[in-house]
């Protein structure tokens, strides 16, 4: 990295919560027009650097130069109004406004006192044609996919004319039609004079997008080179201090006789899933794959009982079933891990404690009373199995890591002992070695005879830890095929069949 001049220069950034230090004496330099990505384990204090440059933190020493000009901002206001937007990996909009409604939210267009909705209509629709993007400014934020949220997340950040773009996890839900949409308007910004910030834990994006490479490592740069003068290996040992022989365990669960039929299941509600028929057999991980608005999430909360069926024969272990709500999915020994963490899958004010017992309070019981000594004992016992990185059970699961939170997820249902685990995008935002420890999680419990229906939008993903793959097309399924037997072009085939 020769060039003198950057854009973007954070010196001996340092900073701590309470005993834990997040941040030690951390430099970072981002050079104009360039893409720099940014690297790390979960709780490697990625997210944490980047909001304290944007104000939401509080840094407790060190300095940050934009544009070599001392900044120090309060807030992300101050922040946007200098040039820095920065994209949150969990999403935080106005869902039951428009999508002009919320990329205008705290600066609307006036006249004489009066909102301009006729203006901003003109900018938004402006906007979405210079980035390339077909969405209606008059949709109302709760009809659209995270995905669609997030690429208009984006649009948001580059309207505020933005020096510097942060984007945290950005493709974490994008399907991979939308992250090559979403690569195009990086590189036209990028060749704008335009520089990035790139948070994520997926090798090939760095390698395909990122000029320059920053890793953390519990809080301290371990590299930082450009991308081209590095390897796969020097990444992953950068990151956890050893190299990585394989991406994905061996398979070495071996799957039984079906114990969940599923027949004809059509959903009454827009958008309707229609027709779908599949087995899931014993000590067997099923994946789920398609293109995003083809109806997995849907599948899989019609089978846990969220949506509501309009039709379908449905058996487990030989017995006729038909979940009304999701209580009725769980007295059965189903578990559903979602795929919004932050909306439904956590409780965010509350401890991890709480997060890991609510799903299963009676176990907790001492004649009719609550344990707080159980309850404790549990979540020490699921931080320890998960690796869950934290100071102790009573931390605030807001304050972990989108990857950590994700393993307190998994632990509250794993406290329950369900036979039949039902997982959406599972390691969405989650490191390479957590990554890792997930997949063999998964596989020792197919080893143990529990089922596993897993959505995933990787291909490398879907390929590397399943058995049978089903795809979805347009709300129906587009076919299933054996794993060891199939490839990235007959899925993506299947996935346009009924387009």
């Amino acid at each position: 990295m020769d060039q003198a001049k950057y854009i973007l220069e954070m010196t001996s950034l340092s900073k701590s919560f309470g005993k834990n230090h997040v941040l030690r004496n951390i430099s970072l330099k981002v050079r104009p027009g360039t893409v720099m990505g940014l690297m790390g384990e979960n709780g490697a204090g990625k997210s944490t650097m980047m909001k304290c440059l944007f104000g939401i933190y509080s840094k407790d020493s060190g300095n940050i130069k934009l544009n070599g000009i001392d900044v120090n901002f309060s807030s992300p206001k101050e922040a946007l109004e200098q040039g820095v937007a920065m994209v949150h990996q969990e999403l935080n909009q106005c869902l039951d406004r428009t999508i002009v409604d919320n990329l205008f939210l705290g600066r609307y267009v006036t006249k004489a006192g009066i909102i301009n909705e006729k203006v901003m209509y003109y900018k938004c629709v402006q906007l979405f044609a210079e980035l390339g993007m077909n969405y209606n400014p008059k949709t109302i934020m709760r009809t659209m996919s995270v995905s669609q949220r997030q690429m208009v997340e984006i649009a948001k950040a580059v309207s505020y004319n933005a020096k510097i773009i942060v984007l945290d996890e950005p493709t974490s839900s994008l399907s991979e039609r939308e992250v090559k949409k979403l690569f195009e308007i990086i590189r036209n910004l990028r060749d704008k004079g335009i520089s990035f910030v790139f948070i994520s834990h997926k090798m090939d994006e760095i390698y395909e997008l990122c000029d320059d490479i920053t890793i953390l490592r519990d809080g301290e740069v371990t590299l930082q080179e450009e991308v081209k003068n590095t390897d796969l290996n020097m990444l992953v040992k950068a990151m956890v201090g050893r190299n990585l022989d394989q991406r994905f365990p061996p398979m070495t669960n071996q799957p039984g006789n079906p114990v969940f039929l599923v027949h004809n299941l059509s959903t009454k509600y827009k958008p309707q899933i229609k027709n779908i028929s599949f087995d899931l057999r014993k000590g067997e991980i099923l994946g789920i794959y398609g293109l995003v608005g083809a109806g997995r999430t849907e599948l899989l909360e019609s089978l846990f009982g969220v949506r509501t069926i309009a039709e379908c024969e449905m058996f487990y272990k030989g017995k006729r079933i038909l979940f009304k709500n999701p209580k009725e999915a769980m007295a059965a020994n189903f578990a559903f891990v979602t795929e919004e963490r932050k909306v439904s899958g956590m409780f965010g004010i509350d401890d991890l404690t709480f997060n890991t017992c609510i799903t299963n309070l009676p176990k907790y019981q001492r004649f009719g009373i609550l344990s707080n000594q159980l309850m404790h004992n549990a979540a020490k016992i699921e931080i320890k199995k998960m690796n869950t990185k934290c100071n102790d059970e009573n931390d605030k699961i807001s304050s972990l890591s989108g990857g950590n939170q994700q393993k307190v997820i998994i632990g509250k249902w794993l406290e329950r002992a369900p036979d039949v685990f039902l997982m959406d995008e599972p390691t969405r935002g989650i490191d390479i070695m957590a990554k890792y420890q997930i997949y063999e999680l998964m596989i020792e419990l197919a080893k143990q005879g529990k089922s596993i229906i897993m959505v995933s939008s990787e291909m490398p993903e879907i390929l590397g830890v399943t058995n049978r793959i089903l795809v979805m097309s347009n709300y129906r399924m587009a076919g299933i095929v054996n794993t060891k037997e199939t490839s990235q072009d007959e899925l993506m085939k299947l996935c346009a069949k009924n387009l």
